[in-house]
């Protein structure tokens, strides 16, 4: 049996330009374009949204702080591609208390293929590796962005949602539905 799943893309929402890109989840889609609005459907649901960025999941290089400790060599497995470094851009995850954001958006640095720039991100001064419990790396040409001229298109029917956590509406338990139907029938 095939798989008849679309490509699973990762969405990266940054809620305002002095904030960085945060993984808020992933969505399927057949190309960059569609993934791109689906991510807006599903994931823009509060005004401060100003830039939505989608990548493959397969184009994701992702390595664990347990992975690393496992294999510190594992970037000279890799031989670097030929030609001109290119840019790579690090998302980290530093924290195991906050659930809804994954990675955010921790950098970029120039490297010949993600094993290089993840290991030459660790080794620099410019990350605090020892903070980080997940890195993800993903090259620059792998970004499929919204653009500065859609962010009205994008964004902005936005304003007028209604968005309320989920603690807003209440909750019935089943034992209380019960009570409640038993309450109910008697009268």
């Amino acid at each position: 049996m095939t798989d008849t799943q679309w490509p699973r893309y990762e969405v990266f929402k940054q809620d305002n330009p002095k904030k960085p890109h945060e993984a808020v989840g992933s969505v399927h889609a057949p190309d960059d374009e569609l993934a791109l609005q689906n991510a807006r459907d599903v994931f823009v649901r509060r005004p401060s949204a100003v830039s939505l960025w989608v990548v493959k999941a397969n184009h994701i290089f992702t390595m664990t702080r347990e992975e690393l400790e496992t294999h510190p060599d594992f970037w000279q497995k890799t031989e670097p591609v030929a030609g001109p470094p290119t840019t790579f851009h690090l998302f980290t995850k530093t924290s195991q208390r906050r659930s809804m954001t994954f990675v955010h958006h921790a950098g970029q640095i120039e490297a010949t293929a993600p094993e290089h720039a993840l290991h030459d991100a660790i080794e620099s001064a410019a990350f605090e590796a020892a903070d980080v419990w997940v890195w993800w790396v993903v090259a620059d040409e792998f970004i499929h962005r919204s653009d500065v001229d859609d962010i009205d298109s994008l964004f902005a029917p936005a304003v007028d949602k209604t968005y309320r956590q989920q603690s807003h509406y209440g909750f019935v338990s089943p034992r209380r539905q019960k009570r409640g139907r038993q309450g109910n029938e008697s009268e």
